[in-house]
């Protein structure tokens, strides 16, 4: 039997990274202290996941220009097969994404061919029992893209394994398209913010409850920045999975290096726990170094790990 793929059909594009002391009041300028120009978005995903050894495919689409041209070199340079040939006439979008001093990013991005992803894109995907599909917000977003992705779902084989990843503009997504997507998923993974965005509680914990009444099948986890990750199974009690304490210096990249690992993890067949436990752990070393596609290779990831005990769990505060 050949090893679970990751199948991705989110969204791939170029970031345009700018290191700034802090964010310019409207109106005023400031000089860039660093600046690169990356791949991101789901590419940060799919690397953090492939650097783990689980094959990975790219499933959106991609566009014909310099952006698109960027990302396929990308993604080849990593190993991560694409499932089609670039969509022609538009190019691929772009994220400016400001890192300021704290390390907390900010992103406009300008949307490009990815965001043109269709029925007929979705239907030459071969999906396998076991594969774990890769859904992100940003694809519901589209007019096109957010039915067509609704409808694949409902049609995908039981035994694949869907994880979706509102992203932050979460709360824009019609609920049209989001509940049915929330019905199909085996996992919702998202940020403390998003879980708010979806559900309107403050609380984390109170979050990861009202998202796990949503569906009758998702797991939930919610990240919860430097605290790690709260962890709620299906018939389970909510856990809370500690971060690992490190200098953080660029927090861009952490969740999807999160989302990539976790996502590994469950396909090479660790529990959920483990696998939460290994994500906060990578997400803890892609905020060690600047850029957004940083997330480590599984060798760095075992000598991170094996240097250090488990963090103990605290105590979850009760909704």
């Amino acid at each position: 039997m050949s090893a679970p793929r990751l199948v991705h059909v989110g969204n791939v594009i170029v970031d345009v990274v700018m290191a700034v002391p802090a964010l310019p009041v409207a109106g005023s300028d400031v000089l860039a202290t660093a600046a690169a120009i990356t791949v991101g978005a789901g590419f940060n995903v799919m690397a953090a996941a492939h650097r783990q050894g689980m094959p990975v495919v790219h499933g959106g689409v991609h566009g014909t220009g310099a952006f698109g041209d960027r990302v396929r070199a990308q993604l080849a340079a990593e190993g991560i097969e694409v499932a089609r040939p670039a969509r022609p006439g538009p190019d691929t979008g772009f994220c400016v994404a400001l890192v300021d001093a704290t390390g907390e990013r900010t992103f406009v991005t300008s949307r490009g061919a990815e965001a043109t992803l269709d029925a007929a894109d979705l239907a030459v995907l071969d999906v396998r029992p076991g594969d774990v599909v890769y859904v992100s917000g940003y694809s519901l977003l589209s007019p096109t893209a957010g039915p067509a992705v609704v409808a694949w779902l409902a049609a995908l084989p039981d035994a694949a394994v869907v994880v979706v990843d509102p992203q932050p503009l979460v709360a824009d997504v019609p609920r049209a398209v989001l509940d049915p997507v929330l019905a199909r998923a085996d996992w919702w993974t998202c940020n403390a913010a998003e879980a708010t965005a979806t559900t309107g509680a403050a609380d984390p914990a109170a979050a990861a409850q009202l998202l796990a009444g949503l569906s009758t099948r998702a797991h939930v986890l919610v990240r919860t920045g430097a605290d790690g990750c709260l962890l709620l199974e299906r018939g389970g009690r909510l856990r809370p999975v500690p971060a690992y304490a490190v200098p953080a210096v660029d927090t861009n990249g952490a969740g999807d290096a999160h989302v990539g690992v976790f996502v590994a993890a469950l396909a090479s067949g660790a529990s959920p726990y483990d696998s939460a436990d290994r994500a906060n752990a990578a997400a803890a070393l892609a905020t060690t170094r600047p850029g957004p596609a940083t997330a480590p290779g599984r060798d760095e990831l075992e000598l991170f790990l094996a240097d250090r005990a488990r963090p103990p769990a605290p105590a979850v505060r009760r909704p």
